[in-house]
């Protein structure tokens, strides 16, 4: 197995940002993806432009909404909520990956074919 760190499927980063918010509450960008990379064992690295691109893009579609605030930090900074579709979304996206999911882990279990047939 290689070491490189997880490349993501379309898609999958945005639930990510949806579960954290869903879990954790309001969070700015900087903590959205550090708590990412927490909780992933450091699997998923990102950087600025990937999880504010993310940001963008589920507020456009209105599953999460922003509020400037200030930083533990004391820094001005735009804190992030998931809306009520936001979390009906999260809902259906993560239904969509566990059944994704087990449907892959069958495929995988497959036990190989005796004689080496190709």
């Amino acid at each position: 197995m290689s070491d490189s760190k997880l490349d993501l499927l379309q898609g999958t980063l945005d639930l990510m940002v949806l579960q954290t918010l869903a879990a954790m509450g309001s969070l700015h960008g900087y903590g959205i993806a550090r708590r990412i990379e927490q909780v992933s064992g450091n699997e998923v690295l990102l950087n600025q432009g990937t999880i504010y691109a993310s940001l963008v893009r589920l507020q456009q579609r209105g599953w999460i909404s922003a509020e400037w605030g200030t930083s533990d930090n004391n820094r001005k900074a735009k804190f992030y909520s998931i809306t009520k579709a936001g979390r009906k979304q999260l809902s259906e996206d993560a239904a969509y990956w566990q059944r994704l999911s087990l449907v892959m882990n069958r495929v995988l279990a497959m036990p190989e074919e005796e004689g080496g047939k190709s």
